[in-house]
Parts: structure tokens; sequence; C-alpha cells
């Protein structure tokens, strides 16, 4: 059965086949994105026969929940099983008054990133926009009614310039007044460095921000822990990062995962200024969140204060994420592989809903 959600770009000519006046795709696209319903019978606007002939030529949701865990910090995170049995993760982040969505984009991810639990299976497929678009609903849905999404960042599982079509048919309807009307200037687009894409969204003319993830200062390194680098470079990756500032005029921010005694080094800091000076970008530290099975760690606090005092000394504008979400395997990949190991047991979803 298809999903409603991907058939909203051509809603209104799907329901004029069904002898339905076009202005139907409006009430249920309002139902969707501002009512919260989970079923169609809620949709009371609608005509009953309507409600009827949808629930049974459309499914509102493509995915079941499997898992649904509570941080202690009000992170909560969702493990999703797609129809073809495929799992994806999705997270909400609560920050002061900010509620921040993280979604996926693919099934896996075949960057290949070490530290990465997202990756260690490969990728097996991109997502749809409806599919992406299912996610923010599901997270939206764990909020009280008085509250909202703020900002939503691609950079759940896979990269999301590998699914162009996917995401940026998602981000419409996110930033869309008749979709969740998310001001552009709060939705991220993370990748690993694609440098075709990231000209072709420059390109574009994206409204969206766009984050690169380096990780490292220097080809050799950076091909250890992001093996595709070998194919890219880290010359072409910063290129394609000016070409895309020069056209769109938005500031970029390079990420990096903070790895004990591995990216942590002065040596390191003292590289990652040269890299960076003068580009005017943000450089957002990530201390690493440990994956079970892989034998990378946190760097220690003065690690981690003696890298930011560096790259501040040298002009470099650094912020260091504060990590979410520790206790419920809240980085990127965790709680799938936890439950495919057989570490956690899954939640069904009637479980999920009532927990």
């Amino acid at each position: 059965m298809n999903s409603i959600l991907n058939q909203l770009d051509d809603l209104s000519e799907r329901l004029a086949g069904l002898g339905e006046p076009k202005f139907r795709a409006r009430q249920i696209v309002k139902w969707l994105f501002d009512s919260r319903v989970t079923s169609f019978a809620e949709m009371s606007d609608l005509p009953r026969p309507l409600r009827e002939r949808l629930s049974q030529e459309f499914s509102l949701w493509s995915s079941t929940v499997l898992a649904h865990q509570r941080s202690s910090d009000g992170t909560e995170k969702l493990l999703l099983r797609m129809a073809d049995r495929g799992d994806i993760e999705c997270v909400l982040l609560r920050d002061g008054a900010r509620r921040t969505i993280c979604v996926s984009s693919q099934v896996g991810c075949a960057m290949g990133c070490v530290f990465c639990a997202s990756g260690l299976n490969g990728v097996e497929r991109s997502l749809t926009h409806g599919e992406i678009i299912e996610q923010m609903l599901r997270l939206s849905r764990l909020l009280p009614t008085d509250e909202r999404i703020s900002h939503i960042v691609m950079m759940g599982m896979g990269d999301p310039l590998a699914n162009l079509p996917g995401v940026l048919g998602a981000l419409a309807w996110a930033s869309s007044p008749q979709g969740l009307g998310i001001s552009a200037r709060r939705i991220t687009i993370s990748t690993v460095g694609i440098p075709a894409a990231i000209r072709k969204l420059a390109d574009m003319d994206c409204r969206y921000h766009l984050a690169i993830s380096l990780h490292a200062p220097n080809d050799e390194l950076r091909t250890k822990l992001v093996p595709v680098n070998a194919k890219i470079g880290i010359a072409a990756i910063l290129d394609a990062a000016e070409y895309f500032f020069e056209k769109t005029g938005r500031r970029l921010t390079f990420e990096y995962v903070l790895l004990a005694g591995i990216n942590d080094q002065p040596v390191q800091a003292e590289e990652l200024a040269d890299l960076l000076s003068g580009r005017g970008a943000l450089l957002n530290v990530i201390p690493y969140n440990p994956v079970a099975g892989l034998p990378y760690r946190t760097p220690s606090r003065q690690a981690i204060a003696r890298f930011r005092e560096i790259l501040q000394s040298r002009g470099i504008v650094i912020k260091i994420r504060q990590r979410k979400g520790d206790d419920i395997n809240a980085a990127c990949g965790q709680l799938r592989r936890s439950v495919a190991s057989g570490a956690l047991s899954i939640v069904s979803p009637e479980q999920a809903a009532n927990s």
C-alpha cells in the first residue's frame, strides 16, 4: 500500500482521479502537518466515504516503531522499520527552547566512517522524500501540543548529498508554510563532502545551511577515518565549499568528531587552523560518543580544552557541541546496531506509543 506522504506533491491530481475536489488535498495536508493525526479516520472534515477510501488505498505510515528510547536529558530516539524491513533512526533533541530533530536520508551509509555505527553494514538504499517526512512527523508527535519543531538537521543515517532528490523533496515540505513551516535558516544539511553534489546545491541557490564533516586536517589521516576520502581529497571538498559560499552567501560549518589520541592532538589543531584560516567558517567540534565494539574513545576534558584553545588563538570560530542522549545510544546507528545484535530488545509499536 502506498504511503500518502509519498503522494503529497501530486495529491490534488490523485484525489481528482478519485472524483474528489482538489481542495481536499489542502485539508489532508493540514491534518498531517498541523493536527498530528495518526489515522485517516481522525480527519473529521473529510466525508466519511473518502476517509474510508483513503484508508483502503493509502497508508498513513510506511514504517513501524521498533524501539523508542528516552534520555534523562530529554533526548528521544526512534528506531523505525521500513516496509522493506530496512531499519533507520531519527532523534529529537531538547536544548532550552530549541526542539531540533535529526533525521536519516538512507538505510545505512556508504561513506564508511570507521568510528560510526551507521555504515558498518554499508548502504541498502536511499529513502523517499515521503519516508524522510515521516520521520519528521513521527518526531513532532513526541512533543506536547504547545511545542513545535524549531530546527532540522539532516545528519542521521546516510549522506544526504547521496540522496538529493529525496532530501530536497522532504525539505521543501519541511520549510513550506503548508508543511512544517520551518525557516530554511534553521535547516542544515550535513555531509562528509561530495564535491559535485555541493556544487549542484550551490547552483540551485540552496536556501539551507551546509555542514561538512572533516574529522581530520590532512588527507592521510582523513582517509584512515573516512575511506571515501581516498577518491575525493580535502582540497576538492574545500574548493566546492568555497564555491557554495560564493554562490549562496551562506556561512559554512565544518564538523570535526574528536577521537581520543587520534585527531585531538595539538599538531592536528594547528593543521586544522591552517586549513580553515581566512574562510570565515564555523568549526563545530563533537566529542566522540563511543560505540560498543569499536575501539575509539572520547577525549579527556583537558584534551578538548587544549584543542579549543589552540584554534581560538588562531582566530577560528569554534563551538564544542554538548553531547546528548549518552544513556540511550543516541549516536548515529547505535540503536539499530544494539537491536540487531540482540543487546537491546525490540519495543513494539504499542509499547512505544504507551511508553
